[in-house]
């Protein structure tokens, strides 16, 4: 299966904001793309085709557990992994289930 990685608009937005405080977090999105590729369901299982997956930047110090979390929705169908959403853990404790499904919901014209 060759897998294509496409951003949704949430995470695009996220990451802009993200990247003008902490610029290493683009290199490290293109690292954990480069993985994603190979392993889809890289992180913890969260339900309803997504994924969890910690990241940590040089810019933030704490590592992983006070890093940042990226949310993945894998259609295994098409063979997209769409990037939801990018969040700092010291902001956002966890996306409700309720914000998940409203992002995969926005990504329906794109999916059919």
């Amino acid at each position: 299966m060759s897998y294509r990685i496409i951003p949704a608009d949430n995470f695009s937005r996220e990451l802009k904001r993200l990247t003008k405080k902490y610029p290493s977090l683009k290199e490290e999105i293109k690292e954990i793309s480069n993985i994603l590729l190979n392993k889809p369901k890289t992180g913890t299982p969260i339900g309803h085709g997504c994924y969890k997956v910690r990241l940590s930047t040089p810019d933030k110090p704490g590592g992983k557990s006070k890093g940042f979390r990226l949310i993945t929705y894998i259609v295994s169908k098409k063979e997209i992994i769409f990037l939801l959403s990018i969040y700092d853990k010291s902001e956002v404790s966890t996306l409700k289930d309720w914000e998940i499904k409203l992002i995969i919901k926005e990504l329906d014209n794109i999916i059919v």
